[in-house]
């Protein structure tokens, strides 16, 4: 009887991110590809906006705090 191997690459469990090749430059994933992208870029938009009013704060307020030591 003939040796048996237990082959634990039957695909299961294997996460495959295919990338472009030469022949196909334009792949953009598929529609859900699309949408984490634009979620992505969205939340990205979120916290530059939230960082830089956050910054303006700490700015007006060290302002504030300089105006009135004076």
């Amino acid at each position: 009887m003939p040796e048996m191997s237990i082959d634990n690459n039957d695909g299961q469990g294997i996460i495959v991110n295919p990338k472009p090749t030469a022949d196909n430059q334009d792949w953009d994933g598929d529609e859900a590809d699309r949408a984490d992208r634009l979620r992505f870029e969205e939340e990205q938009a979120m916290i530059r906006e939230q960082s830089e009013a956050r910054a303006a704060a700490k700015a007006a307020a060290e302002a504030a705090e300089k105006k009135a030591a004076s």
